[in-house]
């Protein structure tokens, strides 16, 4: 602590608190300490409600006697910058404006939209994290933990949960899938960037990207150095015999269980054609399976890696599943490809957070996971039938596409009013957005996608209070 003086303080041992750095100034030391702790308050460094260290704490801290820090606390007081009220102890004023302070925000326009009502695609229902199970994971994970768990632990991920990821995987997924040949990352955007970097050593000029999908993947794979052409995708998913005639690729983002955001499962035909490009071209499939245990009218279709494993790097998260917040993915990897993946992830964030990895190993061998999950498959289809329901009813002439599977459906919208629609629900408080905002061409592809009008429906996202509203505010949007 700065500021330390040679001010004797007799008493018994003081009880700390909230530390709080001080600059002592001058040869007098209640002087100096009114002025440091004014000059805190002024500046910001203190909110208004903050509350201060106990006297005898920030005597101790300091190195003065609790008297001064009293007689500094109590001029304070006097002046206004404090308040000071009997077990709440001392605290800063909530008249202490700080200088410089920025002034208030212009209060909004009468017009302008307060968004209410999410249907934002990406998000799961956040409102039903299985906090209770969770917790008890947790401390289940933290009583068995050993020691080196606390340590910097293996580049690859906890053990426990690599196993507990290879056995879900193989028996849900159809995966392939060893503990040694997963690398646990901090969600599908991480595992993305350090492939990225190795494809790049490896002297890849170019991965393509399925024409619907989002700017941001693509932006990550430009800022690692590499282009991002286009591939057509129709009603059977991304077109795999046009890689051939693109130049330089050396791998191909997929999401093939169900393209995002059009919904699409990739045709089987095309599936095996995918595996035979990267067979006779040497090439890497790079599979997001983002919400591939979420399906309701169609048999389960599992995960292209089992194909061929050495040809696939499987991506897999709890974004979906559970929430975005718990910072969790997995690749599983080509056995030649564990190396380089484990150098780039070295050379830069190396581990994950050991306890989150323990607690979500906890949780998917407890059964919990598979429990969670089979829940949200309900709940979603549930809902998915609600707004298919409503629109029958309320809007007769809609129609919506990729409803087999997923968070997220496509409704389809007269030609030229895509625009005007997503404005309209903005008004009315309702976030959605367009096709348009997905769509991805470039001047040279050699084929243009056709116009497509449509909205893309996040149905899991709003909680049970706003999902009526939601519905009622989209229903009235559309023409």
């Amino acid at each position: 602590m700065a500021g330390s003086r040679t001010d004797s303080a007799a008493g018994p041992p003081p009880v700390f608190g909230s530390d709080l750095h001080l600059e002592l100034r001058g040869p007098r030391l209640r002087a100096g300490l009114t002025d440091a702790l004014r000059e805190v308050v002024r500046t910001g460094r203190l909110a208004p409600g903050s509350r201060l260290p106990a006297s005898r704490s920030l005597a101790a801290d300091l190195g003065v006697s609790r008297s001064t820090v009293v007689e500094a606390y109590a001029e304070l007081v006097a002046e206004g910058w404090l308040t000071a009220q009997q077990g709440s102890g001392t605290r800063v004023s909530a008249r202490a404006e700080p200088q410089g302070a920025a002034p208030d925000a212009p209060r909004a326009k009468r017009d302008e939209p307060r968004l209410r009502y999410g249907v934002w695609t990406g998000a799961p229902d956040l409102a039903t994290f299985p906090r209770s199970q969770w917790l008890t994971a947790a401390r289940r994970a933290l009583t068995a933990a050993p020691h080196d768990a606390f340590g910097y632990g293996d580049t690859r991920g906890q053990m426990e949960l690599r196993t507990a990821l290879a056995d879900y995987l193989s028996r849900a997924r159809g995966v392939y899938a060893e503990p040694d040949r997963i690398v646990v990352c901090s969600g599908f955007h991480h595992g993305l960037a350090l492939t990225a970097q190795a494809l790049r050593a490896r002297g890849v000029r170019a991965v393509a990207v399925e024409a619907y999908g989002l700017d941001h993947i693509r932006e990550l794979l430009a800022d690692a150095g590499l282009h991002t052409p286009p591939l057509y995708v129709d009603d059977h998913g991304a077109r795999i015999d046009d890689l051939a005639r693109l130049r330089d690729v050396g791998a191909v983002l997929m999401t093939p269980a169900h393209q995002y955001p059009t919904g699409v499962a990739l045709h089987p035909d095309r599936r095996t054609a995918a595996v035979d490009w990267a067979r006779a071209t040497g090439g890497l499939i790079l599979e997001d399976d983002y919400d591939g245990e979420f399906r309701y009218d169609r048999q389960p279709v599992g995960a292209l890696q089992g194909l061929d494993p050495q040809r696939v790097v499987y991506f897999g998260s709890v974004s979906k599943s559970l929430a975005p917040g718990v910072r969790l993915g997995w690749m599983v990897l080509p056995e030649k490809l564990v190396p380089e993946i484990e150098t780039a992830k070295g050379n830069g964030d190396y581990m994950t957070s050991a306890l989150e990895q323990l607690t979500l190993a906890d949780f998917i061998a407890s059964g919990a996971y598979d429990r969670h999950v089979r829940s949200m498959r309900l709940r979603y289809r549930r809902r998915r039938d609600q707004l298919v329901e409503v629109l029958r009813q309320r809007a007769p002439g809609s129609h919506v596409t990729g409803m087999a599977a997923g968070l997220q459906t496509v409704l389809e919208l007269p030609r030229g009013t895509e625009g005007s629609v997503v404005q309209a629900a903005s008004r009315r408080g309702l976030t959605i957005r367009g096709l348009a905002q997905f769509r991805y061409e470039v001047a040279d592809c050699g084929w243009r996608l056709p116009e497509r009008d449509a909205l893309v429906v996040n149905y899991a996202a709003p909680s049970d209070s706003a999902w009526a509203g939601a519905l009622d505010a989209l229903c009235r949007v559309l023409p």
